[in-house]
């Protein structure tokens, strides 16, 4: 009873293959089962590839997003799973991933539950497979390698192969160092397609090799493309037989991780269990029961004579003050006492001067009041001026009367415009001008040499040509 997470890494070196190789050679003990899940962020590969589509991409982890956000993640997980066992007795069972590498954000919060999930199973007898792909030990799902049990990396043993790992392996050591359940659950499972042997590989890596698969293309065709996984052939395989050995040091590393971290072989730790903590109730005490109360007998005393006996006389007694509240009784500061009751304090009395009967001394200046100023004269209203008449525009003739010998206008303003006449009618194209050809010359040896020829008379005779003779 374990979790098992298988990775990959650049070059593609057949993470989900011998995912699949360890799940169909896993062995089970009567009653137990295994599950894988594909867990690639970049989508999954199994139902186009060894089940050829024969299943509807209706199944699978994008569901438990959804079932998440609502408490239903246990429930629906059921409901998601393939059985792929080649008897068809439900024995291996597959989680199919996702469809659409777009959907992996969406499971941000849910890679946690997932996995604790899957934890859970382990004491209904359920071995669960983890398929990281080449990115999924980083980001959100990095809490699926730190939370398994076997942390199996994929590597070709070919140069490039190695040299690609060695670097992501580095950054998961110190990830399971830091965050998981340390390093010592991290190991190889290598595809021996290269020169470099099993010791070499383990050495440089310092890391175990958990197995080392055979680089057989076409079995490993059937895992990755489909093909007939019931065939004698297959299952009898150098690819399959060497993963029923891979299978085999993986359950050992993890009993050996189960009891250095305490716990029963094939078992998961103990939880720590709360103690049930009984309450103890306070003794009650039983009420003590007094004795009723008995009134004592009166003893008569002897009264003296009337006559005998002093009157007593009345004795001023002393008024009680009114005491302020305690401050302990009010919760508030007490005042201080006054010793004297307030009285008004006294006024002093005013010093008003004796008045003296006489005459007064001096004479006296009185204030002189300022003589009369006459305000200067209203001005008189100017007459209204009447607005001159309106008066037409003139026309240009009449301002170019008006105008002088020099030029100048001297006339009255406004000046009306006439605005210039459009005339939309179309304009007159000039008809083309045809050359016309020259005259031609007379023929040679006609009128004579150098002189004028008259060619002809005819009316009145006005009409004559030239020739020139050559």
């Amino acid at each position: 009873m374990s979790v098992v997470a298988v990775l990959g890494g650049p070059g593609a070196p057949g993470a989900t293959s011998s995912a699949l190789a360890l799940l169909l050679s896993w062995p089970l003990r009567p009653g137990r089962r295994v599950l894988l899940v594909e867990c690639d962020p970049d989508g999954g590969a199994v139902l186009a590839g060894a089940l050829e589509g024969r299943v509807e991409a209706v199944y699978g982890l994008r569901n438990l997003a959804v079932a998440d956000r609502r408490g239903l993640l246990a429930e629906t997980l059921w409901e998601q799973l393939l059985d792929v066992s080649p008897q068809g007795n439900g024995e291996r069972l597959l989680l199919p991933g996702l469809t659409d590498p777009a959907q992996a954000p969406g499971l941000a919060y849910t890679w946690e539950p997932l996995v604790e999930a899957l934890r859970a199973l382990e004491p209904q007898g359920y071995d669960v497979l983890l398929d990281l792909g080449r990115s999924g030990a980083s980001g959100p799902m990095a809490v699926l390698p730190r939370r398994a049990d076997v942390v199996a990396a994929t590597v070709r043993t070919t140069l490039r192969g190695l040299s690609a790992a060695r670097p992501r392996i580095a950054a998961l050591r110190e990830d399971l160092d830091a965050n998981g359940t340390g390093s010592d659950g991290l190991g190889l499972l290598l595809v021996t397609e290269g020169p470099y042997p099993e010791s070499e590989v383990s050495r440089q890596f310092r890391l175990p090799v958990l197995g080392a698969l055979t680089h057989a293309p076409r079995t490993a065709r059937v895992l990755s493309d489909g093909g007939d996984t019931t065939d004698r052939r297959f299952i009898r395989s150098e690819l399959m037989r060497t993963a029923r050995s891979a299978a085999d040091r993986i359950q050992d590393l993890v009993t050996t991780r189960r009891r250095r971290l305490g716990g029963p072989q094939g078992q998961p730790p103990p939880q720590p269990q709360l103690q049930q903590t009984q309450l103890q109730q306070p003794p009650q005490q039983q009420p003590q029961l007094q004795q009723p109360y008995q009134p004592q007998p009166v003893q008569p005393q002897p009264v003296a004579p009337q006559f005998a006996q002093p009157q007593p006389q009345p004795q001023p007694q002393p008024q009680p003050q009114p005491q302020p509240p305690q401050s302990s009784q009010r919760g508030y500061v007490q005042p201080p006492q006054y010793q004297q009751p307030l009285r008004q304090a006294p006024v002093p009395p005013q010093q008003v001067p004796p008045f003296v009967a006489g005459p007064v001394g001096g004479p006296q200046s009185y204030p002189q009041s300022q003589p009369y100023q006459a305000q200067p004269p209203y001005q008189q209203a100017q007459p209204y001026q009447q607005q001159q008449p309106y008066q037409q525009p003139q026309s240009p003739q009449q301002v170019s009367q008006e105008a002088g010998a020099g030029g100048q206008f001297t006339g009255e303003w406004p000046i009306r415009v006439e605005p210039p006449q459009i005339s939309y009618a179309a304009p007159h194209i000039a008809p083309p001008v045809v050359p016309q050809p020259p005259v031609p010359a007379p023929f040679p040896g006609q009128g004579g040499a150098g002189g004028a020829v008259v060619d002809g008379e005819g009316g009145d005779g006005s009409r004559e040509e030239g020739r020139h003779a050559r």
